[in-house]
Parts: C-alpha cells; structure tokens; sequence
C-alpha cells in the first residue's frame, strides 16, 4: 500500500471512494463538535489516530476504545463501527480477538503508509528552495480503462502535480514517478521528463493554468480562522479531540497543496504563517492526547490469539 492509497478524504482511492457518498457521516453525536471544528470525515480521524498512537507493531485499541476516541470528535457509534467495518473490508485495518475483546490496529502496509503520509503531509508546504526544474508528465489511456485514470489522477494530485491541459500533468519537484504509480498497470502510457521552463513561457502563467491557487489559499486562511487564536476550539472534549482535528485538517491541506515555489506567489501568502501555528499546536496538543491515548491503547503479543 502506498501513501497516495491512504487518501484521507476517501480513505482508499483504490476503491474511488473519495467520490463516494459516505453512508456513516450523517450519525454525529451534534452536541460533541463545537462551533467552528472543521469538517472532517470519521475515516481520516480513524487514521490519524492510528498514525498517532498506533504506529509501532503490536500497538492497538480495542473497538469500544477506538469508538470513545471517535465520540469525543462528535462520531456516533454506528458511523464509527460503519467505518472501522469498510476499513478492514479495504485492507486498512485489521482486528484480532485477545480474550473476550476485538483489538483493533493498522495493517503492516496501512502503518507504512502513514508514516510516508504524515512525513509528507509535516513537510513545509512552504517552497522556498525551488531549482526551477518540474517534473512533466503525459499520459493516455483508453476510455475501457476510466477507473485507472481516476487512480492515477488521484495518486499524481496527492504527490502535487497539476493537470497543464488534458493528459499532461506537471509537478514543480523531482517526482519518483515509477515508485509512485508503481502498484498501477499504467507506466507503460506515460512519458516522464524534468523541465524548465522556456520563453515565452512564463512560471506565473503556468501555476495559474496548472493550479487553484486562491482556493489553495483560502484553505490556509480558513485554517487560520479557526487555529490562529489563544484558545482554538475551546469547547472541544479534550486534547485528544483537538488533536484529531488538527492532523485531519493539517492532513487534507497539505494533501492539496503541492509546494508551489514562494516567489511566484503573493506576498502575503498564507501558508506561511498556517505552518507556524499548526507546528506549534500540534507540540501543544501532544502531552494530553497522548496522556488520553496511553488509556485506550494496548500492547498486544504478536504470537498472541486470533488476528484476522
């Protein structure tokens, strides 16, 4: 499983499943979200709680623990256990029977994955070293073969490339395009170059053709809304709650930021000052969500009973 396969707004691109109505999101326990959290689905909570607390061998939480960590981000039970069902179906997670008790932990690949996520989503979307070189992709694929378009869209977005004009794709990286698509039958129909950029061609121009920049930003500054104040989310459970939240977002964010070079952008860039503070939250928040987390999480022997 790679990083791309653990998309967090679906969970699972393999399965299309961030275009797919979500049939657990509407049972939320209301009075658990306060005003202003933003809008996270209970799949990417799941997986940043998984990426947290759960990331050696052996580390898991039982399903009433998983399903009081969900509470306290306003998850209803039957979302929750919907959820955690649709996970292990896909290969995300796994349970195993110790004692009377369901465990539940990622798979070895789902915790690999995590890893490479969060080191890509906890790199500075901020760009501020660029070479000038893009790496510049083209591809074609039959209309018999629509699914694997989408998975490859999907995984080439997340590694933060651009759609240039249909079917040719630039990112402004160095991108291992080989490893990245390396589980799709698909490297065959692609043609991969690093570029620069030549008259009279212009890189503003480019970013602007290949990219949503202002919506880009408007996430940082909704982000900044919502974290940038004293006391964010003041009326949420615990720092555990707090924390989901903050690496879900973080998370989605830097999952649509593709580290465009800073100065082909505005001045005021919000990014800039929305790395500071998530930074800063995210080491506020550490003590209590682990201290939280230490309750819920156990510490499995792997020769241990029924692991399924």
């Amino acid at each position: 499983m790679t990083t791309a396969e653990l998309d967090p707004v679906g969970d699972a691109p393999d399965d299309a499943a961030d275009e797919a109505p979500d049939d657990a999101a509407d049972d939320t326990a209301a009075d658990a979200i306060p005003a202003g959290a933003p809008a996270v689905r209970p799949q990417t909570h799941v997986l940043m709680f998984c990426g947290a607390h759960l990331p050696a061998p052996g580390a898991a939480v039982s399903t009433g623990g998983l399903i009081s960590a969900l509470a306290r981000v306003g998850v209803g039970e039957h979302a929750a256990r919907s959820t955690v069902s649709r996970m292990i179906r896909r290969g995300t997670l796994q349970r195993r029977r110790a004692g009377k008790r369901i465990y539940l932990s990622p798979t070895p690949s789902t915790r690999v994955a995590l890893a490479e996520g969060g080191e890509r989503a906890w790199q500075s979307p901020v760009n501020r070293t660029w070479d000038g070189q893009w790496t510049l992709l083209g591809f074609s694929l039959p209309e018999s073969r629509r699914a694997d378009r989408h998975l490859l869209r999907s995984r080439l977005q997340w590694a933060g490339f651009g759609m240039l004009q249909n079917g040719v794709w630039v990112a402004p990286s160095q991108v291992d395009v080989e490893a990245l698509l390396a589980r799709l039958d698909v490297l065959d129909h692609l043609k991969v170059f690093r570029a620069s950029v030549a008259a009279p061609t212009q890189v503003a121009e480019l970013i602007e053709d290949a990219w949503d920049v202002p919506t880009i930003a408007r996430g940082y500054e909704q982000f900044l809304e919502r974290w940038d104040t004293a006391d964010p989310l003041p009326d949420a459970a615990d720092d555990l709650a707090r924390q989901l939240w903050l690496l879900g977002e973080w998370t989605l964010l830097a999952r649509n930021d593709p580290g465009l070079p800073v100065e082909y952008l505005p001045a005021d860039w919000p990014a800039v000052r929305a790395e500071h503070v998530a930074l800063r939250l995210r080491t506020r928040y550490q003590a209590g969500a682990d201290a939280i987390a230490a309750g819920l999480v156990e510490r499995l022997d792997p020769a241990g009973d029924d692991a399924r």
